[in-house]
């Protein structure tokens, strides 16, 4: 047919996409299944490309439609950041909001947020990708990242939201079998447990000791029967008594308080990972991304803040 894509057709498809169905996307969109199928149709037409295979009761996108998806919802949030600088909604956050954040951080503390969030600004569609890693700062694949450390990148905005400390523990039952390690050196002599993640190299834990020209620092390589690159496993690993572990405090401190898993080496400083929100420049205006970013930097503030 040509005249190729229509305007139209972008917010459509975003929402036939994420219905997963013709009969989801005409519930959505208060219109009949067969006035989705037939827009669908055109689409295709016009493009002159099948966007999506069809069957009696799912439906899935193909390559050509994927690619459709991405640059449809990526023009679509230019659209809302372009009404944002604009002035014509600032005051309503509305429109896509793309969330990057690590497995067991974005379980635990990012998605609880994203349902506050949404519960406030209804009018915003929120996607929460969790990773092993964060994205490169060059991807376009995100709006928000909430990662771990401040990148030294100067294309894109990072907020500091919380201090995080990467903490070394064991259990009780561990540390009665294999004693507790008083200077670093003697992490050499114990059970480590791995956590292959980020671009560190793995195994290497660095502990200084001292503040300023006195400060100094050992790199020690640890050797350990048990790694992974999931850390609520290795966790789980050093709550069985299997080793000693460096994890972020948030996800160790509910153990050490409860006495299940104990601080090993305090007096000595391992690297800082704070928490940081991280989002190109061109997105600092947009009230979806601002509201979010002032929602995570409260929360954490106020958890800071109890204690």
């Amino acid at each position: 047919m040509g005249n190729g894509i229509q305007p139209v057709d972008l917010g459509f498809f975003s929402v036939l996409a994420g219905a997963g169905s013709l009969s989801a996307a005409a519930r959505e969109l208060g219109i009949t299944t067969p006035a989705v199928s037939k827009h669908l149709a055109l689409m295709e037409s016009r493009v002159g490309l099948s966007l999506v295979n069809r069957t009696t009761r799912r439906m899935s996108l193909t390559p050509e439609g994927e690619l459709y998806l991405e640059h449809a919802r990526r023009i679509l949030g230019e659209i809302d950041d372009m009404e944002q600088l604009l002035g014509a909604s600032r005051a309503t956050p509305k429109g896509l909001l793309r969330v990057n954040a690590t497995l067991g951080f974005g379980r635990s503390h990012v998605a609880p947020l994203i349902s506050r969030f949404i519960r406030k600004h209804p009018q915003v569609e929120v996607q929460l990708q969790l990773t092993v890693n964060p994205p490169p700062l060059t991807d376009d694949a995100f709006d928000v990242c909430v990662r771990f450390g401040a990148p030294p990148d100067a294309r894109v905005i990072a907020r500091y939201i919380a201090p995080n400390r990467r903490l070394l523990c064991a259990a009780p039952a561990y540390l009665a079998r294999h004693g507790m390690p008083r200077v670093p050196h003697d992490l050499t002599r114990h059970n480590c447990i791995g956590i292959r993640q980020g671009d560190e190299a793995y195994g290497l834990w660095r502990l200084s000791s001292g503040r300023g020209k006195s400060a100094s620092t050992e790199a020690i390589k640890t050797r350990g029967n048990l790694s992974t690159s999931d850390g609520e496993i290795a966790v789980n690993w050093a709550l069985d008594g299997h080793g000693i572990l460096m994890r972020a405090e948030w996800d160790i401190e509910r153990h050490l308080k409860s006495g299940r898993l104990v601080q090993v080496l305090g007096q000595f400083h391992t690297p800082d990972a704070d928490i940081y929100a991280v989002y190109p420049q061109r997105h600092q205006l947009a009230a979806r991304v601002r509201a979010f970013v002032d929602l995570l930097a409260l929360s954490f503030h106020q958890r800071v803040a109890a204690g």
